[in-house]
């Protein structure tokens, strides 16, 4: 794991129309780590990772990844820079079948899985191929949504809340994936809002309360931080 960030956000502020809902983010993730972003609903976290993909109306602040900034690019360029960005609705195209799901993002780099690799970690993809998309239980289709960003070459995934509404089951079986992603070289940056799940992968994380970062506590720190995560969290 390098010590040089991957990504590194200074003074990241967001709007939606005249609503200021980012002030002054700053955070940095290193390649290989996964990171997580606290905080209770309607704190910034969701708002964060579409900034960082540049699906808010506006933005301000520097998003700098692998060294270039990204604050002033659209989506795409994004997107093709090396970022993959998992959806909380997962955004499943309902007339497609699971393959032509996975088949439907461009190869943007080098690195990505293939098929093979896909359906070996998601077994579950591999029987329903040519079911439609929206067919699939929720939590295979969450792990449609997952699957289709590693095809792709992306190097830094943003998941945003995927577990929720999925049986405690299917949480596990989603924890044990995102591991095995994070252990094959992924970075990753996760909102999550169950934080025992959240705590089983994170090397480190960042809480944010009303737009800003208030606190980042690392993986080693959390049994002296629980009054911290209680206070903040109400866990």
């Amino acid at each position: 794991m390098s010590d040089a960030p991957m990504l590194s956000i200074a003074d990241l502020n967001a709007w939606y129309d005249e609503s200021h809902v980012l002030h002054g983010i700053g955070l940095e993730i290193r390649e290989g780590e996964c990171v997580t972003l606290l905080g209770r609903n309607g704190a910034g976290k969701s708002t964060t990772l579409k900034s960082i993909m540049g699906l808010v109306p506006r933005r301000a602040g520097s998003i700098r990844f692998q060294g270039i900034d990204l604050i002033a690019a659209r989506p795409d360029q994004i997107g093709r820079a090396g970022i993959g960005f998992c959806p909380e609705d997962r955004g499943i195209f309902s007339g497609l079948t699971v393959e032509e799901n996975l088949l439907l993002p461009p190869v943007i780099g080098p690195g990505g899985m293939s098929l093979d690799d896909i359906y070996s970690l998601f077994p579950n993809l591999r029987e329903r191929g040519k079911s439609a998309g929206t067919k699939l239980s929720g939590g295979e289709q969450q792990m449609l949504a997952i699957a289709r960003i590693l095809r792709t070459g992306a190097r830094l995934l943003l998941f945003d809340e995927p577990t929720e509404g999925l049986a405690p089951v299917i949480v596990q079986q989603i924890a044990a994936m995102i591991g095995e992603i994070k252990r094959r070289g992924f970075t990753i940056l996760l909102v999550e809002q169950n934080f025992r799940f959240a705590s089983q992968l994170a090397d480190r994380h960042y809480l944010i309360e009303h737009g800003q970062v208030v606190d980042m506590i690392t993986r080693d720190q959390l049994p002296e931080k629980q009054e911290t995560l209680h206070q903040r969290l109400g866990i």
